[in-house]
């Protein structure tokens, strides 16, 4: 049997039970905790170096091939099944090639990034958009609009601020954050659909695709197997999000567990999927303390300051950029506005852990869409305790 392992955690120790953090805490350079994105796989190895797994001969001859990769922060991995592992090699390196030119576009950490470039250019002028970014954008700024800008792809200026960019977490003062939020809002993004340009009308505006970028990527490595035939793998990307293509030889569904936000030696949450996508976002995953009280980096884009009562969603969806978007604004929102998302959009189960008055303690709320219609070939079956 395949098994995912937790997410946030790495294997035990032979012959224990228990399972270690996979997000391991590191110190960041301004001396506080941070917790960095690494991802949950199925060999503790793969966490530290981005390494090419031997095939292994699966019950019904199948070869199974399993691969790592670093990019977008976080380490990408592959494992897929058929016929030829030397096939297989090939078409997980094309997908790894995919994500690779994908982070050269979006990331906002690089200068030479056509995303850099927008933000640079786009308060000037109308800047033109290669045609698969401009339709992330369009879709992001839907996102926005749907959950009231609870999702919001120009808070880079606030991550900034709060010193999440550069690992150097920071608190800003009252006046600062509010001549922040003068440059934070979706609205200041005007797109062209017909010339397919960009353009901010007002200076300081800053996209950040970190939100929604590696669940995208996840759904183009996905379409890549597929056009190759492979009918049966897991990509996941670091602890944000996952595609559970197909089901292992002799499973039904990927086995997935979710961890608990208050303890790392237990799962929340255990799913099957196929055919589906998993997105996880936590107040766990980065933060900083200071004077006794910890600050996270999802952030509430009205206030300017990082989301409160709210510890960790859980999103499954066909897509995994949908996954990756809507557990970002499901965790700023709240399960009472998600109901109001959940009963106009299909096929959607959300996953909400909120903290009770005791700090060993949290509730969990599971909700689903008001209507649910899979394709044939998609199963999900989750079990939260």
């Amino acid at each position: 049997m395949d098994r995912l392992r937790r997410i946030g955690f790495v294997p035990g120790q032979p012959g224990t039970p228990a399972s270690y953090p996979l997000a391991a805490r590191i110190a960041g350079r301004f001396g506080y905790p941070l917790l960095t994105r690494l991802v949950a796989t199925l060999s503790f190895v793969l966490l530290l170096f981005p390494v090419v797994g031997p095939p292994l001969r699966a019950a019904d001859s199948l070869v199974r091939y399993e691969a790592s990769h670093r990019a977008m922060g976080t380490v990408f991995t592959v494992v897929v099944y058929g016929s030829n592992s030397d096939y297989l090699e090939e078409v997980t390196n094309q997908v790894f090639q995919e994500i690779d030119q994908l982070d050269d576009q979006m990331s906002n950490y690089k200068p030479g990034s056509e995303l850099s470039a927008i933000n640079r250019e786009a308060a000037r002028r109308a800047v033109i958009v290669e045609p698969r970014l401009f339709k992330l954008i369009q879709d992001s700024l839907q996102y926005s609009r749907e959950s009231a800008g609870d999702f919001d792809i120009t808070v880079g200026p606030l991550m900034k601020s709060w010193g999440f960019f550069k690992g150097q977490g920071r608190l800003p003062s009252k006046s600062e954050l509010a001549q922040v939020l003068k440059k934070i809002g979706y609205q200041h993004v005007k797109l062209d659909a017909s010339a397919r340009t960009i353009q901010f009308d007002t200076t300081g505006i800053e996209i950040d695709l970190g939100a929604i970028a590696k669940g995208y990527s996840v759904d183009r490595a996905v379409q890549i197997l597929r056009d190759n035939g492979i009918k049966v793998a897991l990509i996941s990307s670091g602890t944000s999000s996952l595609y559970a293509l197909g089901s292992p030889p002799g499973d039904h569904g990927w086995q997935i567990s979710v961890r608990n936000p208050l303890d790392t030696s237990k799962a929340a949450c255990v799913l099957r999927l196929q055919d589906l996508s998993l997105a996880v976002s936590g107040d766990y995953e980065k933060f900083f303390k200071l004077g006794g009280k910890t600050y996270a980096h999802i952030m509430d884009p009205h206030t300017g300051m990082p989301v409160e009562n709210m510890l960790s969603t859980a999103v499954v969806s066909l897509s995994a950029t949908d996954s990756d978007a809507l557990s970002t604004s499901f965790f700023v929102e709240g399960p009472d506005a998600a109901r109001h998302y959940l009963d106009r959009h299909p096929n959607l189960t959300a996953v909400f852990f909120l903290p009770e008055a005791s700090s060993h303690e949290f509730k969990q709320v599971v909700l689903k869409s008001s209507t649910t219609k899979l394709p044939a070939d998609a199963f999900i079956s989750l079990d939260c305790h």
